[in-house]
């Protein structure tokens, strides 16, 4: 599985998601009782999970009338590992400025 990382960051910029996300890690939660829980509409909520699921940071399940969204532990730990990448890119170009390589990237 590839991680679409503009698509993923998009998606955990917004404070709402990354809570929705962080309680569907743990455990299942249908839209229904995860909206309850959000002082917006139902529709907001069901928004918020749309951008998520595009994401692949969440997955959801029809249980009979319901849909129960489950967070995708596996994506979230991919977009970890692009930031590491990063930001292991960064130190080295850190280390080797103050090491007076004059070959230092960004």
């Amino acid at each position: 599985m590839v991680v679409d990382a503009d698509r993923v960051f998009q998606a955990l910029a917004d404070a709402t998601r990354r809570d929705i996300l962080a309680r569907v890690l743990h455990e299942g939660h249908s839209v229904s009782s995860l909206a309850r829980l959000y002082p917006m509409s139902f529709a907001a909520v069901q928004k918020h999970v749309a951008v998520l699921e595009a994401a692949g940071l969440v997955s959801k399940e029809r249980r009979g009338r319901e849909q129960v969204v489950h967070g995708e532990a596996a994506v979230l730990r991919q977009a970890g590992d692009v930031l590491t990448s990063l930001w292991q890119h960064r130190v080295r170009g850190i280390e080797d400025v103050l090491k007076g390589d004059g070959n230092a990237s960004s």
